[in-house]
C-alpha cells in the first residue's frame, strides 16, 4: 500500500476522500465513469477508526454502483495524531540533545501560560527528564560540526535507549538546522543501533531556528509515529479483506496531501489535516462558485460533533499560519489557519454550580452520543436542542438511515428547564442554542479582530453535519449579512480530501542581513528548495496538473524579536535587494501601521511551498427553475421565543433560481439548513444555497 508509486489524481478507478471525525466518518467518491460525486456518512468507531473507514467504503462504493476493488485511490484525513496529543496518549518516547541542553523542554520559553493567573500551570513536557539523553554533537550557526560523537558514544547511547524500552526517539542538536544532513546522519547511526525504535531528526523534519520549537516538532513527530503506523497497518489489513488495493494518500495540515510513506515518516504534518481539508474545499469550490458575485472574502464555519472551527479565505486563498498551538504546545509548521470557536452537535448542555446554563466543552461524541441517539446518553446535547425546537426531523436524520428519539431529547431538556425555571423543553433548548451561538460569535469577533477584520465584510460558508443548521443563527448574532451553503455540506471535509493537491512546505533558516549581494544568496537558496520540492514530487507520483511554487520569507527589522511572513510570489526570480525590502516595508506597514525605511532588515527564514495540482472536480450544474419551489410540507419550529410554521423543502428538488423566504427548513441527506425569519434564500447554478438578510431583519 505504498504511496510512492501512486498516480495521484489519475487512473481508471474511483477516488475517495475520507474524513474521520469524532461522531461520523465522511466519504466522497468521485465516480470514474462520469466524475459525479457520491456522498456518504458512517458512524465513527473511536476504539478503532479503521473499522468505520472500511465499513463505510464498502457502503459508499455500493451506493455508487461499484465494488471496493473499483476504488484506486483513497485520500484520507485523520485526527488520530491530534487526539493523541490532546489526550497525552501517544507513544513512550525519548529525546536526545546536545550535551548541556537536557532541560530544553522544561525551560521552554521561560513564560507561564497566563501572566495574571497565579494558579496557571505549564504544560507537562512530552518527554520526562529521565528519558532525555545527552550526546556530544553540536554545530556552529554556519553548519560546521564543532563536536561529533564517535562510535563508542553512539553505542553507549543506543544501549541507554534500548534499556529505557522506548517506542521512538527524537534527536535535536544545537544549530542542527544549519546542517540537516549531518544531524540526519547521526539519527541514521542511532537507528541502525536501535532496531524497532523510530528515530526522528529534528533538522530533517523542520530545519528552522529556535531550538525549543524545533525540538517540539521532533518530539511530536516521534510521539504519534508509532500510533499512525499501527493505524495504517490495520487500515491496510481491512482494505485487503474487502478486496481493494487502493493507493492511500493522507491529507496534511497545510491543506494538501502526501503519500502514505511520507505520512508515516512525517506524521506531525497531518495533525490538523481534517479541518484544513474543509477550508481548502470551501476556498477552492465555494469560492469558484461565487465568482462574479462580488464576495471575495469568506469565513468558513465547520461545525461537527465535537467542536466548531472557523477560517478566513480571501480571493480563493485560505489564510495560513506558521505558528499555532496543539494541546497547549506550540507548533511552528505551516498550517491552514483554523481557529476553534465553540460547541459542536454533541456538546453537552448543563447547569453549573451557580445555576448558569452552559454548553460544552464536554462532548457526547459518537458513543454514547446525544440522548436522542438512544445509545445510553443521559445528558442533552446541542443535537437534542435542534430536535426539541423542531429544527431537524427525527425521522430524516442521515437521509432516514438513522431515526432519532425526539421524546427522549425533550425529556432530558425538560430536566434542564426545571432547574433554571423555564417552562418546558423548547425554551430550554432555545436557550442552549442561544448560549452556544453567543459563545461562537464572541470567539469569532476576537479571532477576526486579531487580524484587523470585520465580520460584516465577509460571507459565511458553513459545512460539517451541524454547520448549515447553525449557520443562520451565527450569522444573525455576528452581524454577517450573507451565508452560502455549498451542496453536500455535511461531507465537505471529505470533499476537500478528494480534491486535495499534493503539497509540502520546505524551509531554510538563514539569519542574514538584507544587504548588497543578499539577493543572489536568496535566489540560490530558493532554487535549492525548489530542487528538493521537485524531487519530492517525483517520488510521490506524477501529475496531470501543473506544479506550482509559492515563495515567502520571514523578515524583521534588526533588533525585533519576531518576524513577519512576507509573500514573494509577485517578485521575479532575479529581484534586487530593494524589491525584497519594499515587500517587507509594505507588510510591516499593513500589520503595524508604519515603516522604518532607515532601519536595517534581517531575513531569518525562507519558505517554499511545492504544490502539485490535481484535476479539478466537476461542479454540479442545476437545471433552471420552472416556476416557484414547492415545499414538501410545513412543521412548527421554535424561534425567537415562540412556535412558527416553517416551510420544509427537499434540497434535491430545488433548481437554479428557486427563491423563498424564511422561516424555512431545507433538508438533505447529510445535513439540514435553517432559514430564519427576515432572511431570504435562493439557489445558484452550482447548487449553492444563498441566504441573505433583509433590511428589516
Amino acid at each position: 500500500m505504498s504511496g510512492t508509486t501512486a498516480r495521484h489524481g489519475a487512473g481508471a478507478g474511483a477516488r475517495v476522500g475520507i474524513d474521520v471525525g469524532g461522531t461520523f466518518t465522511d466519504f466522497v467518491l468521485s465516480h470514474p465513469a462520469d466524475g459525479r460525486l457520491v456522498h456518504y456518512k458512517e458512524p465513527s468507531t473511536p476504539d478503532d477508526p479503521a473499522r468505520a473507514v472500511v465499513r463505510g467504503l464498502v457502503t459508499c462504493a455500493a451506493k455508487a454502483g461499484l465494488a471496493p476493488g473499483d476504488v484506486s485511490l483513497l485520500l484520507h484525513g485523520t485526527t488520530i495524531g491530534l487526539n493523541a496529543i490532546i489526550q497525552r496518549a501517544g507513544a513512550r518516547i525519548g529525546l536526545v540533545v546536545t550535551t548541556g541542553f537536557r532541560d530544553i523542554l522544561e525551560i521552554a520559553r521561560s513564560r507561564m501560560p497566563s501572566s495574571f493567573d497565579f494558579h496557571a500551570r505549564k504544560e507537562e513536557p512530552l518527554v520526562p527528564r529521565d528519558r532525555v539523553f545527552e550526546i556530544e554533537a553540536r554545530f556552529d550557526p554556519k553548519g560546521q560540526a564543532t563536536r561529533t560523537p564517535d562510535a563508542d558514544a553512539l553505542d553507549a547511547l543506543a544501549g541507554a535507549i534500548r534499556a529505557a524500552r522506548l517506542d521512538a526517539v527524537a534527536l535535536v542538536t544545537m544549530n542542527g538546522y544549519a546542517a540537516p544532513e549531518a544531524e540526519g546522519a547521526i539519527a541514521d547511526a542511532l537507528q541502525a543501533r536501535c532496531p524497532g525504535v523510530a528515530v526522528t531528526s529534528a533538522a530533517r523534519i523542520w530545519p528552522e531556528i529556535r531550538e525549543y520549537e524545533r525540538t517540539l516538532v521532533a518530539c511530536l513527530n516521534a510521539y504519534i509515529q508509532p500510533l499512525m503506523q499501527g493505524y495504517f497497518a490495520r487500515l491496510a489489513s481491512g482494505l485487503a479483506e474487502i478486496g481493494t488495493g487502493a493507493q492511500v494518500f493522507v491529507t496534511a495540515s497545510n491543506g494538501g496531501s502526501m503519500s502514505l510513506d511520507s505520512a508515516v515518516a512525517r506524521p506531525v504534518e497531518t495533525i490538523l489535516s481534517g479541518p484544513a481539508s474543509g477550508v481548502m474545499a470551501a476556498a477552492r469550490l465555494a469560492g469558484a462558485a461565487m465568482t462574479g458575485t462580488e464576495v471575495p472574502a469568506i469565513i468558513t464555519f465547520d461545525m461537527g460533533g465535537t467542536s466548531s472551527d472557523i477560517a478566513v479565505a480571501l480571493d480563493g486563498e485560505p489564510e495560513f499560519a506558521t505558528r499555532t498551538e496543539v494541546g497547549g504546545l506550540p507548533l511552528v509548521l505551516p498550517v491552514v489557519a483554523v481557529s476553534a470557536i465553540g460547541a459542536g452537535g454533541g456538546s453537552i448542555v448543563w447547569i453549573d454550580d451557580h445555576g448558569v446554563l452552559k454548553v460544552g466543552p464536554r462532548s457526547a461524541g459518537a458513543a454514547p452520543g446525544p440522548v436522542a441517539y438512544g445509545r445510553g446518553g443521559r445528558e442533552p446535547a446541542v443535537t437534542d436542542a435542534y430536535l426539541a425546537t423542531g429544527l431537524i426531523d427525527p425521522s430524516r436524520f442521515l437521509g432516514g438511515r438513522m431515526t432519532l428519539d425526539r421524546g427522549a431529547a425533550e425529556a432530558a431538556l425538560a430536566g434542564i428547564a426545571a432547574r433554571i425555571g423555564l417552562d418546558g423543553a423548547a425554551p430550554a433548548a432555545a436557550g442552549a442554542l442561544a448560549v452556544a451561538t453567543a459563545g461562537m460569535a464572541t470567539e469569532l469577533f476576537k479571532t477576526l479582530a486579531q487580524r484587523g477584520l470585520d465580520p460584516a465584510d465577509f460571507t459565511l460558508v458553513p459545512f460539517g453535519g451541524a454547520g448549515p443548521t447553525h449557520a443562520n443563527l451565527l450569522a444573525q448574532e455576528a452581524g454577517i449579512a450573507r451565508v452560502v451553503v455549498p451542496p453536500a455540506a455535511g461531507t465537505f471535509c471529505a470533499l476537500g480530501a478528494v480534491s486535495a493537491d499534493l503539497r509540502r512546505d520546505f524551509v531554510r533558516s538563514l539569519r542574514t542581513p538584507l544587504e548588497a549581494g543578499s539577493a543572489r544568496r536568496l535566489a540560490a537558496t530558493f532554487a535549492a528548495l525548489a530542487g528538493e520540492g521537485r524531487a519530492w514530487l517525483a517520488e510521490e507520483g506524477r501529475f496531470a496538473g501543473d506544479v506550482r511554487l509559492q515563495r515567502a520569507a520571514d523578515m524583521r527589522y534588526a533588533g525585533q524579536a519576531y518576524e513577519l511572513r512576507v509573500g514573494l510570489d509577485h517578485l521575479p526570480d532575479d529581484a534586487p535587494e530593494t524589491a525584497f525590502a519594499e515587500a517587507f516595508h509594505l507588510e510591516h506597514e499593513r500589520v503595524y501601521g508604519f515603516r522604518d525605511a532607515s532601519a536595517p532588515i534581517q531575513v531569518t527564514t525562507l519558505r517554499l511551498a511545492v504544490i502539485g495540482r490535481t484535476p479539478a472536480l466537476p461542479l454540479p450544474h442545476l437545471p433552471e427553475a420552472q416556476g416557484d419551489p414547492v415545499p414538501r410540507g410545513t412543521r412548527p419550529v421554535y424561534l425567537a421565543g415562540r412556535w412558527r410554521e416553517a416551510a420544509v423543502f427537499d434540497r434535491a428538488t430545488l433548481a437554479a433560481g428557486h427563491a423563498f423566504a424564511g422561516p424555512a427548513v431545507v433538508e438533505q441527506e447529510d445535513t439540514t439548513v435553517i432559514v430564519l425569519p427576515g432572511w431570504g434564500a435562493h439557489l445558484d447554478r452550482a447548487g449553492n444555497l444563498h441566504l441573505t438578510r433583509s433590511a428589516q431583519a
